[in-house]
């Protein structure tokens, strides 16, 4: 059988999957505007994270060589076919990961004549002393059929959902390709819940070496019992959250159970994972915690927010850091701290299908998104941030400065490669509230500002920042100090991305196979947030600034406009309005 993937051995093993996109190679690394050859280095002394929870992925110590084939018996007449001589090359991607709208349609171009050339059942895909069968095709490339699964240039392009977990099932002398692990069990919560996959899957693998006779039984499963193993701690350290739910974790302690029956290397090495995985998941109860504290701190509302003539009673951003390289900084920590528990799961959980359970409380019940949208929140909290610091000073020279001042930072984030934070102060800055504070602008120079706006310029679907994103990746990939390998994509643009990607391309064709090719490019592009994730911050921590810029109250949307208002008074008639209809209510 042809390889699975159309970028096989691209996938480093279980944790940290990579993606090495080609697009890369083909664009120059784009030289910052503002790169100053004597920027201060960063810190390399470590401290402890602020949440005390910080998590470090760690190697598996459970790694097996395995075959990248379903069966070794596949003769090679069996696995090659014929090829055209039409030069045309195959679009093996649904939706282009740089324009996610591109396609219309429910279902991608040509995808429904995929159809599987096997009449036998689900496990026909199985059957080594069957040939594949192969069809030529118009436009150059050549569909083969092993079964279930039907293969295109060889790579997998759609199978039934049964053929699907059957390829997923380790045996005695195949192990699945891990960059299919990877993309099967992060997408496969589109047509079944994790808890239903994990039950099958551990069925098949036990099931198969079942004989009749006892001892051979044994004998067979002690050969097999390693590489589920290794399968298990694939998916315990790559999605570990899907253990939340005490069905994953009863199914885990059964396995266990019956590992340590047939195989007692086999069985240690079962704990070993479920220790990893019980503190992973604590690290993640306590970063929850934590950042729920956080926020509720935040929520707490004291006279001086309320009060603009009050303001001298609370601190400034500027009383805090006034540096800019040293807030971007610790931007970069609280970016790459809440990266770090977002699952890459819940990318896809976003459109998966719904829990009958998940209404009902409890610890297991918590909502599969969670770390998504508290990622989410603080970019929306740190725009309104620089909104707050930005109104709340009563004179007009204090607020260019502050303006002045996050131009600098969101300068320092681009040159960090933190284009999160960098689009949140922008952001913040283009706020109407702020905006319409047009005699505090005329005192601050904005050709730095201009230059960053034209880097996150939405037109053309980002063009500017997606050249500046593969820059950073670039210089990512060939780092040599650890501030180099900071990338923090803008993230909500990265969502919709992934979100347009799944509404743009139909998840199941016309004969009821599982659309993989999508499933590919799903797995290639969370897999390249999965190497951005990892990356531990090289900067030192400034345990004073990362507490203003995650507890200090904002205003809301109302407040802002009445603090711009008391800034710089109502230009119109509606103006007017706005702000007697926000007193009226701030008093109530």
């Amino acid at each position: 059988m042809p390889p699975t993937t159309p970028y096989a051995g691209k996938f480093n093993s279980c944790g940290p999957y990579t993606s090495n996109s080609s697009n890369n190679n083909h664009h120059p690394q784009p030289h910052s505007p503002y790169r100053s050859n004597t920027a201060p280095k960063p810190s390399t002394k470590t401290q402890e994270n602020i949440y005390n929870c910080a998590y470090v992925a760690t190697e598996n110590p459970y790694d097996i060589p395995h075959t990248s084939y379903r069966s070794s018996s596949l003769s090679s007449s069996n696995t090659t076919t014929t090829t055209t001589t039409n030069s045309h090359h195959y679009n093996n991607s649904c939706v282009s990961p740089h324009s996610p709208r591109q396609h219309g349609g429910s279902s991608c171009h040509g995808r429904g004549s995929y159809r599987s050339s096997s009449s036998g059942s689900e496990q026909s895909c199985h059957n080594n002393s069957a040939p594949p069968k192969s069809r030529v095709y118009g436009h150059g490339g050549v569909i083969a059929s092993y079964g279930e699964m039907c293969y295109h240039d060889n790579s997998l392009v759609s199978a039934s959902l049964e053929a699907l977990i059957q390829h997923l099932v380790p045996t005695v002398d195949y192990y699945p390709d891990r960059s299919y692990v990877f993309t099967f069990l992060l997408s496969s919560r589109l047509f079944l819940h994790p808890y239903e996959l994990m039950t099958r899957v551990c069925h098949l693998c036990v099931e198969q070496q079942r004989s009749g006779d006892a001892l051979l039984d044994k004998i067979r499963f002690r050969e097999v019992a390693p590489k589920l193993v290794q399968l298990l701690t694939e998916w315990t350290e790559t999605f570990p959250y899907d253990f939340r739910d005490e069905r994953m974790m009863r199914c885990l302690k059964d396995m266990t159970n019956h590992v340590a029956r047939g195989d007692e290397y086999s069985w240690r090495a079962m704990q070993q994972m479920t220790q990893r995985l019980i503190k992973r998941l604590s690290a993640l109860g306590q970063y929850e915690e934590a950042v729920a504290a956080l926020n509720n701190v935040a929520l707490e509302r004291p006279t001086s927010l309320k009060s603009k003539q009050a303001a001298g009673q609370r601190s400034d951003v500027l009383s805090v850091c006034d540096d800019p390289f040293v807030l971007a900084q610790q931007l970069t920590h609280i970016e790459l701290d809440r990266l770090s528990f977002i699952g890459p799961e819940e990318f896809i959980q976003t459109f998966a299908m719904k829990d009958p359970l998940e209404n009902q409380k409890g610890f297991f019940r918590k909502r599969k998104t969670n770390n998504l949208e508290a990622y989410v929140n603080w970019f929306n909290r740190l725009s309104y941030l620089v909104a707050t610091e930005i109104c709340m000073p009563a004179k007009k020279k204090h607020r260019a400065r502050i303006i002045e001042f996050f131009i600098d930072v969101a300068q320092e984030c681009f040159n960090i490669g933190n284009f999160n934070s960098l689009m949140a102060i922008i952001t913040g800055m283009n706020m109407s509230p702020v905006s319409r504070l047009k005699k505090t602008w005329s005192k601050v120079n904005t050709d730095k500002f201009d230059i960053l706006e034209h880097q996150m310029d939405p037109s053309s679907n980002f063009s500017n920042y997606r050249t500046a994103l593969r820059g950073a990746t670039q210089r990512s990939e060939t780092a040599h100090s650890s501030q180099e390998k900071i990338v923090i994509p803008f993230f909500s643009l990265l969502i919709k991305d992934i979100y347009f990607l799944n509404e743009g391309c139909a998840s199941r064709l016309q004969n009821g196979h599982i659309n993989f090719e999508k499933l590919w490019e799903l797995a290639k592009q969370v897999s390249e947030f999965l190497v951005w994730r990892q990356v531990v911050c090289p900067f030192e921590r400034d345990r004073r600034v990362l507490q203003y810029l995650v507890t200090t109250p904002v205003f809301s949307e109302d407040e802002l406009h009445l603090a711009s208002y008391e800034s710089e008074g109502p230009e119109n008639n509606m103006e007017k309005d706005s702000r007697r209809s926000l007193r009226y209510h701030s008093k109530l």
